[in-house]
């Protein structure tokens, strides 16, 4: 059995699910750190908002915290919603006497749709107690005007919050920028020196527990020995990936997901696995007869994909000789910018749709397809704009948009019948690694069926 490094978070509990102490929980277990908790208060809310709170009489959140203390001492402890004065005063009161480092202080004074979630004299007892015994405190703009009774519409007035705050006795201050109207940056100052966090302002971020994973993340880095800048910068990083990994759990506000990073590792090994466990089922069924002279590729996005490292492909391409097929090199992530390029926008009018192989063009491979009641569309290279023509890489992308929009919807099967210089094909597209496999050895072995005899022949002289 092994020795596990523990963070503490004592906070109060989410119904939801989506802040709180289940998002730290959440939070502090993607981190690969062992989570203990303290319940100070109980919220009933969804994702709609906060209904009401009821605090928790404070010698249940002593009893609570003593009896974790007691118990050895976390490798951080980040604290939430707190609630009320009495909470605030005993908190503060073991955490001295019991002598905790790498305090991280989310000061949870509101909730995003303006319920009160701690006591005016709570925010008091909070500025002279809790604060001084605290490595870092992370407000939002309105959190860090009712700390520093400072109000805030620019950079210089953020800057002089910042000084009042840690006038408090907290050695560092974090003023995060997601209330603000232009940019999403986040201020780290400790009296002397000062970091910015940029960030691009993302189109869902606007999610409920933004703030409570941010300031566990931190803790979380503290424990793992990082200086405390460098600890901010990892957390800015994984809390961008919980905003982009959003789920919508509710009616209302969607929730940040922690596991999202590790959910994009495990969903990339998985399809990793799957292309190069299909692109052995290919070989061993010797599919080089509808491979195009310009030779094939495959491609497979993750859910959400949105650039081209998002796409697995084959690095030099699926080649033939004869009647079979080989690869130079493993699939790897962003391998061929072309297919990726069809993935994403076959991804853009139906995120289901994420594989796609192209196979050569033949009225016998084209039969097959519609033998098997493909959804068949087209497009033609004639029409294409010169301005694409001149964009390198962009006539694929074009052409699958194309014939994606003629159709109304993503269809199975993509072709066109060339141009100059530019080869016929087709395209099989399918929502997974799967489907497509499936769909690629359909066409193989309908269009061997029904192929004229003397051509039939001809392949099978190996």
């Amino acid at each position: 059995m092994k020795t596990v490094q523990t963070v503490l978070t004592v906070g109060g509990s989410d119904s939801s699910g989506g802040a709180g102490v289940p998002a730290d929980i959440k939070t502090i277990t993607a981190h690969d750190l062992f989570a203990t908790s303290v319940i100070a208060s109980i919220t009933i809310q969804n994702s709609q908002g906060v209904k009401t709170a009821y605090d928790l009489e404070e010698a249940v959140v002593a009893d609570q915290l003593q009896t974790i203390l007691e118990d050895g001492k976390p490798a951080a402890v980040k604290t939430g919603m707190l609630g009320n004065e009495e909470i605030v005063a005993c908190v503060a009161r073991l955490f001295k006497k019991f002598r905790v480092k790498h305090l991280v202080i989310d000061p949870v004074i509101r909730s995003s749709n303006g319920t009160a979630l701690l006591s005016k004299k709570g925010v008091s007892i909070l500025k002279d107690e809790l604060l001084p015994l605290a490595q870092l405190v992370t407000p939002n703009l309105p959190e860090a005007e009712a700390l520093s009774g400072v109000r805030i519409r620019n950079d210089k007035d953020m800057k002089k919050a910042a000084r009042e705050i840690l006038k408090t006795g907290v050695k560092s201050v974090l003023i995060k920028g997601g209330h603000a109207k232009k940019n999403a940056d986040d201020w780290l100052f400790d009296g002397k020196q000062s970091w910015v966090f940029a960030s691009d302002r993302l189109a869902n971020e606007n999610l409920h527990g933004t703030g409570c994973a941010l300031a566990s993340a931190i803790a979380c880095g503290l424990a793992k020995g990082r200086p405390l800048h460098e600890a901010v910068e990892h957390a800015k990083g994984f809390i961008q990936a919980a905003i982009g990994g959003g789920v919508q759990a509710g009616k209302g506000k969607g929730h940040v997901d922690p596991f999202a990073q590790a959910t994009q590792v495990r969903q990339r090994f998985e399809l990793l696995q799957g292309v190069s466990a299909a692109l052995e089922v290919l070989k061993a069924n010797h599919i080089g007869h509808l491979i195009p002279e310009v030779q094939s590729n495959l491609g497979v996005g993750i859910p959400e994909a949105s650039r081209v490292e998002d796409v697995i492909a084959i690095p030099g391409r699926i080649i033939k000789l004869g009647d079979e097929i080989r690869t130079v090199a493993s699939p790897q992530f962003g391998a061929s910018r072309h297919v990726a390029k069809i993935v994403l926008t076959a991804m853009r009018f139906d995120p289901t749709m994420r594989a796609v192989m192209n196979i050569k063009f033949s009225d016998t491979i084209l039969n097959a397809c519609k033998r098997l009641k493909f959804r068949i569309a087209s497009f033609d290279r004639a029409k294409e704009p010169k301005s694409v023509k001149q964009l390198e890489g962009s006539s694929l992308e074009w052409g699958t948009y194309n014939a994606i929009e003629r159709f109304g919807k993503v269809p199975d099967i993509i072709y066109d019948l060339g141009g100059q210089g530019k080869e016929e094909m087709i395209r099989v597209l399918a929502p997974d690694i799967g489907t497509l496999l499936d769909r690629i050895l359909k066409i193989h072995q309908t269009a061997l069926r029904i192929r004229p005899a003397k051509e039939t022949d001809r392949w099978r002289k190996r």
